[in-house]
């Protein structure tokens, strides 16, 4: 199982830290309002946000990418934020609170409620940080809960 989630937030890192003119694919990014905000260095999408590549689907009720001197090819942080934020593959759906990916480090963080499903299983957990240069997924809890799976044999 924890291999499976980290291609699901490998495909979608990638997505993300890539700015669509420099993706070898097709990415479309959909919301009902689009602020790019040159002083703060930051795009913002809010309401209803789906951002589509071939191989993930993201959803959130906001999109924020933050990013350094060199545009928006320097991506410093990419958040999906919102309470509702939904990363989908072909065969993994992954559910919480809040999704940061930071390049610099190569840590993709889904924090609150996090429910990862698959055919093999499902895993909820308070957080889940993949590390993508170590390929590395963790599960924890907070506050004396604990990390559930439940898996069936197919």
């Amino acid at each position: 199982m924890m291999r499976q989630p980290r291609l699901l937030f490998a495909l979608a890192a990638l997505l993300l830290a890539l700015p669509p003119a420099l993706a070898q694919s097709r990415v479309e990014i959909t919301s009902d309002l689009f602020v790019m905000n040159e002083a703060e260095q930051k795009a913002v999408f809010s309401g209803n946000v789906v951002v589509t590549h071939p191989n993930v689907t993201v959803w959130a009720p906001e999109v924020v990418a933050t990013y350094g001197a060199g545009g928006t090819s320097d991506i410093r942080t990419f958040e999906a934020s919102g309470g509702n934020v939904r990363l989908k593959t072909r065969d993994q759906d992954a559910t919480g609170n809040r999704a940061v990916f930071t390049p610099g480090d190569q840590l993709l963080r889904l924090t609150g409620n996090v429910k990862v499903k698959n055919a093999s299983g499902v895993v909820d957990a308070s957080e889940l940080v993949v590390n993508l240069e170590t390929n590395v997924s963790t599960f924890t809890s907070a506050g004396g809960g604990r990390v559930t799976g439940i898996f069936t044999s197919q």
